[in-house]
């Protein structure tokens, strides 16, 4: 097994260049950090191009593991994976993956979130994790929102990314695509025409926009919706967290 225990080596530069969006770019490759997310991909069935562990962490697996399981492995030192790691504590495994881009199937049914450029990390995944959760089908990643493959949105998603489809793509074009196949498309927005969430007939096919933390669902894709919903605020708050109310609206969809 190779062994690496410098910083400067090359591959450490090439693997520490997937903390930034140009290096995933450029490689088409992302990092993952940590057991959980390793077993997870383990569990279904995740090509990983490469495992990075440190002895620690091999030894707690016996030799018939260590031969199924790290046959892609490079040992490496505690320092190089500290350098590596995008954590407090660094982890005793990490895990270099290819980036691979879904695209929605022609015949397009069931339940679909769209962020409208949701730009903070911690949201995006945790969203990813819930629509996991809830059942849905997919979560669109529209333009103006934050990179899926980014570490924070990773680590927020704890492996949900490989249980649901994520989609990059124009979400114009595709609320047209979910509306000819007769999906409901709804914004989150509060104006004269918008209807409580709970007034909203539960279906087995919908799609929910959420918007920029800042500035909501943009105009122009509120102008494309076949209507649009909101949250109640009974006390005081100005405002819900993004994630928070995508939580909300999600579970009210499911019978």
């Amino acid at each position: 097994m190779e062994k690496i225990i410098s910083t400067s080596n090359q591959k450490v530069k090439e693997w520490r260049k997937l903390h930034t969006l140009k290096g995933r770019k450029q490689s088409a490759m992302y990092m993952i950090e940590g057991e959980h997310l390793f077993i997870e991909a383990i569990k279904n069935d995740i090509t990983i191009e490469t495992i990075i562990i440190t002895e620690n962490y091999l030894r707690k697996y016996s030799e018939a593991e260590q031969e199924e399981l790290f046959t892609k492995a490079i040992l490496v030192s505690d320092s190089v994976m500290r350098s590596l790691s995008q954590t407090e504590t660094a982890p005793g495994v990490i895990c270099i993956l290819s980036i691979i881009e879904q695209k929605l199937p022609k015949e397009i049914t069931g339940k679909y979130i769209l962020l409208d450029a949701v730009q903070d990390p911690g949201n995006a995944g945790t969203i990813v994790r819930t629509a996991d959760a809830a059942g849905f089908n997919g979560v669109v990643f529209g333009t103006g929102s934050v990179d899926p493959f980014n570490d924070k949105v990773i680590r927020s998603m704890q492996g949900s990314h490989f249980h649901i489809p994520i989609y990059r793509m124009s979400l114009p074009e595709l609320i047209d695509r979910l509306q000819e196949s007769a999906i409901p498309v709804f914004g989150t927005a509060l104006d004269e025409k918008a209807q409580r969430y709970r007034d909203v007939p539960i279906t087995d096919s919908a799609a929910i926009i959420l918007g920029n933390e800042g500035n909501g669902v943009s105009n122009q894709l509120l102008a494309k919706t076949d209507g649009n919903i909101y949250i109640p605020i009974i006390g005081k708050a100005e405002s819900l967290n993004v994630a928070v109310a995508a939580s909300i609206l999600m579970y009210h969809f499911v019978p």
